[in-house]
């Protein structure tokens, strides 16, 4: 291998400015760049009057016009059969059965990062890289390099949430350009590049269907049974829509009049039954603990009964909690104070205090 060449990075494009300044950042300190534009699978839909922007031909000529201006070749890659079964077949499953999944993590692990380390290995590049606001940091232990991940420097836009499925083996080939920056930084150095994504709008809600929230996508595409709304003293109140349109803690959405707003506490799947309390502070809302399964740590297990911070959704706060290894090896979340909404199918993701991302699974 030549020493003298520059590392080569692939870097994910979606079209949005944010992977637009990441492609920017990484020229600029010497990398040579290829960018991957992804086709993923989107919801086919006829005479909808709201269009589903996310991987169309738009976003691709934004990507394409982006890779001239920063003079880098831009690569398409079509993955819309693998998205369709690990993402949103994922997405209707847990649904139907009663949970809340959190479709952008199946997403970066399976597809997404997948997809980028292919090609990495494919044109022989050094590291593969994201618009994701994240941190990794190198910590050296002897002969031993320990790769480490935190937080984003904007608060408000951190997405170490989605990343923590990543080992160590992966995590010597990722970076993480923007991670350092505030989004306005990120927004000012793109309009002084003259990228024409510098004020594009952030995507929100789901990318494979056209409405904010899934209520209407799921409608189109799960066999939905009407049943009985009780209160948490039991009392029959209404008539639900079908169990998947409902997630717990939920406010929006519940038809019923008088007393309310109303909130979710719970669903009773064998009898097609959603319990709902129109007290906010009803303890029927709060659990002192979680259990989760499928967790990864991304530089070692910590000591059970470890203090650790944890988000038990990504727009939550950091909340206090203690880490116990059960029996069955599943790992039980003891919280410091009960918290609201907690909702099987999520992730609960684990921080130190200094802002490290331990680790994360899935809410059993």
């Amino acid at each position: 291998m030549n020493k003298n060449r520059r590392k080569l990075v692939i870097v994910a494009m979606s079209s949005g400015v944010d992977s637009s300044v990441a492609a920017a950042l990484l020229k600029k300190q010497g990398y040579e760049v290829i960018g991957i534009f992804m086709h993923f699978w989107k919801e086919p839909l006829r005479n909808s009057l709201v269009e589903n922007k996310c991987c169309s031909l738009e976003a691709q000529e934004d990507a394409r016009r982006v890779c001239q201006i920063l003079e880098i070749p831009l690569y398409t890659a079509n993955v819309e059969k693998e998205f369709k079964k690990e993402v949103v077949d994922y997405f209707l499953r847990e649904y139907a059965h009663g949970r809340t999944p959190n479709p952008c993590v199946v997403c970066n692990e399976n597809i997404k990062f997948n997809v980028l380390f292919k090609k990495m290995l494919e044109m022989k590049a050094d590291f593969i890289a994201s618009g994701h606001y994240a941190l990794k940091r190198e910590i050296k232990s002897g002969e031993r390099t320990i790769y480490k991940l935190f937080q984003g420097k904007d608060s408000e836009k951190d997405q170490s949430y989605f990343l923590y499925n990543f080992n160590q083996k992966q995590l010597a080939r990722i970076l993480f350009p923007i991670g350092d920056y505030k989004k306005s930084e990120i927004r000012k150095i793109a309009k002084k590049g003259k990228l024409p994504v510098f004020n594009k709008d952030d995507s929100q809600g789901l990318c494979f269907t056209p409405e904010k929230y899934p209520e209407g996508f799921l409608r189109r595409n799960l066999k939905l049974k009407k049943g009985k709304i009780v209160n948490t003293q039991g009392k029959s109140i209404g008539t639900h829509e079908g169990l998947p349109l409902y997630t717990i803690g939920q406010r929006r959405g519940i038809n019923i009049g008088g007393d309310g707003p109303y909130y979710v506490a719970g669903k009773d799947l064998q009898k097609n039954i959603l319990v709902v309390t129109n007290n906010e502070k009803d303890p029927a809302l709060y659990r002192s603990g979680l259990e989760v399964e499928k967790v990864n740590w991304i530089a070692g297990k910590p000591q059970n009964g470890v203090k650790i911070l944890l988000k038990t959704r990504y727009r939550n706060p950091l909340v206090s909690g203690i880490i116990k290894l059960n029996n069955n090896q599943r790992y039980k979340i003891i919280f410091k104070e009960p918290q609201r909404a907690i909702s099987p199918g999520q992730s609960a993701v684990f921080y130190r205090r200094s802002g490290e991302l331990l680790g994360g699974g899935v809410i059993k």
